[in-house]
């Protein structure tokens, strides 16, 4: 039963987390993109908070270490991330498959920064052939024309690309400072910290309230993306990193692009193109190469536990 049980929320993690790139894109009809993130996180920053309240026995973060971690989770991130993701998004060449393929970098950028930045991460000859994959991927997806660099979506391709790269450096960075945070505390008030960066941000560009327009459709795009793809979301996330591990949580960013190219379809009429399939296909062989070394090693634990799994049911 827990086999089926995770597998159920595994899919579930990634189809909230796929259609997530639709809704965003939804939803930059209606809001300007760097009000619609941070609105996004106020909600879901209160909605966290609330609930490391009710898990922890101490929400806040205590000592300079800690609040470290939280600087950069709402620095890098939360609003790092999202200001390069939902304005990348607001340009008609970045479908939702494609951001969604983009972002599933992440995985590979996070080892290539582990390598560069913790004592004692080397990256192999075959580490090394599967980053650049994936950054070759990358390219296949921005389509760049040199007689045409500020054409066809490539700069929006790369701000996407910018977002993948600032959640990775946030990754590695939150590790390299090694503090003693609950991952509920630190995600809580990286998403109030990263809303309020976003708001001065906004302001700073002169997004205004005003412009919103409040629809059905809006609601609809802002509340998915508060209550499902975030709070939701890294509640399913934090429970099963804690049961499968991190090799097999970061899947979810190889099978969120199945979900956000179909979201994509059904409400955008976006139709996926082979650049996007092509891409796909390298950064996720990339991934592979950057981590066969950790994959192996996972091999026959996966098995082991398939096997004790299957015993209980035979019982």
């Amino acid at each position: 039963m827990t086999r089926y049980r995770n597998l159920v929320l595994f899919v579930l993690l990634a189809a909230v987390w796929g259609s997530a790139f639709m809704a965003i894109k939804a939803g930059l009809a209606y809001f300007p993109p760097v009000l619609f993130a941070a609105i996004r996180y106020d909600i879901a920053g209160i909605v966290m908070l609330a609930y490391a309240a009710y898990v922890l026995d101490d929400p806040i973060p205590r000592g300079r270490d800690q609040w470290a971690v939280v600087a950069v989770g709402s620095l890098l991130l939360i609003a790092g991330y999202h200001v390069l993701l939902f304005v990348g998004e607001t340009d008609p060449a970045v479908t939702s498959a494609a951001a969604a393929v983009i972002v599933s970098l992440s995985p590979v950028l996070t080892t290539g920064f582990a390598r560069l930045l913790l004592p004692g991460e080397r990256l192999t000859a075959v580490g090394t052939v599967g980053l650049f994959l994936g950054l070759v991927g990358v390219v296949v997806l921005t389509q760049p024309n040199p007689n045409d660099l500020l054409g066809g979506g490539a700069v929006a391709k790369l701000l996407v690309f910018g977002a993948a790269t600032a959640f990775a450096l946030g990754s590695v960075l939150t590790r390299r400072i090694d503090a003693d945070v609950p991952i509920e505390t630190m995600e809580a008030w990286s998403m109030v910290g990263g809303a309020l960066a976003m708001h001065a941000v906004s302001a700073a560009i002169g997004e205004s309230v005003g412009a919103i327009v409040w629809t059905t459709e809006s609601i609809a795009a802002l509340a998915y993306l508060s209550l499902a793809a975030s709070a939701l979301g890294f509640l399913i996330y934090f429970d099963l990193l804690d049961r499968l591990g991190p090799i097999e949580i970061n899947l979810v960013s190889y099978v969120a692009p199945v979900f956000a190219a179909i979201a994509g379809w059904l409400f955008l009429a976006e139709v996926p193109t082979a650049y996007t399939v092509v891409g796909f296909v390298l950064i996720f062989t990339g991934f592979v190469l950057v981590k066969q070394g950790a994959i192996r090693a996972e091999l026959p634990r996966l098995r082991q536990r398939g096997r004790l799994a299957f015993a209980r049911e035979d019982d």
